[in-house]
């Protein structure tokens, strides 16, 4: 075996300081005079310096560990066996063997960090999800529960006999003026109107309560629309209006509810 190829199989093993105090300063010789072993060398050690850092930083180019790892594997054995046997403590081999396994292991609790980090972020995010889904299930609750208190009042509206199809029920509460209207089998209207919902007070004008369209199927829906607490309802009346509302119904009522 030339010269230069001994010494160019020992780089791994200087760049690691795994040599003895003779092969260490033949190599250092060595180097000094040839350029591809120089150059061989420094990319060697940069590669333990990428390899090192990797342990508390970013992962090192996968060609950085394969570069290193295949220097290593290419000492000789016979050569590698006899450093083994004249060595201390694990055999110079040994050593390298648990270098080795020091900085695969630093970079595997790395991972297992970055891993237990992302993880807790996933966790964090699932319980500022459930506490959103949580709250606005609470607000639901609470909207409508005055619906099913005592002082609710269901009132079914209906047409004029003969035409019996569309219905619509409200649902009112005097004291804090909460109301819920539902309607179905409605028929559709042009694209300028819409339906009006009115309160039936016990003196004074009808009280306008909100304007609905129905959907395809003729349903529709308003729940607390705007009115002052305390409104003593006789009744409900839907007429149809400009799809803006109007102050006062503009139509006759197509549909009347009194409350019994």
């Amino acid at each position: 075996m030339a010269a230069h190829e001994q010494f160019a199989e020992d780089l791994a093993l200087y760049a690691l300081d795994a040599l003895d105090v003779s092969q260490k300063a033949s190599v250092a010789q060595h180097v000094e005079t040839c350029v591809a072993c120089r150059r061989e060398l420094e990319s060697l050690r940069g590669d333990m310096a990428l390899l090192a850092l990797s342990a508390s930083g970013p992962h090192p180019p996968q060609r950085s560990r394969d570069r290193l790892m295949s220097a290593i594997a290419a000492e000789r054995p016979t050569v590698a066996s006899e450093r083994a046997a004249s060595s201390g403590w694990f055999g110079r081999l040994g050593w390298i063997a648990a270098a080795l396994v020091l900085v695969t292991g630093a970079l595997l609790v790395n991972d297992a960090n970055e891993k237990n980090a992302g993880l807790q972020r996933e966790i964090a995010g699932l319980k500022t999800k459930t506490a959103a889904q949580e709250a606005e299930l609470e607000r639901v609750r609470t909207e409508f529960a005055a619906f099913q208190g005592p002082e609710a009042k269901s009132v079914t509206l209906e047409i004029p006999k003969g035409h019996p199809q569309p219905q619509g029920k409200a649902i009112y509460v005097e004291s804090s003026g909460k109301l819920l209207f539902v309607a179905n089998n409605l028929p559709a209207l042009p694209d300028d109107k819409a339906y009006e919902l009115w309160v039936l007070p016990s003196k004074g004008n009808p009280v306008p309560a909100g304007v609905f369209r129905p959907d395809a199927k003729g349903s529709g829906v308003l729940v607390n629309p705007p009115l002052a607490a305390g409104v003593s309802a006789t009744g409900f009346a839907i007429t149809v209006e400009p799809k803006e509302g109007s102050a006062a119904p503009t139509t006759k009522p197509m549909m009347v509810g009194l409350v019994s």
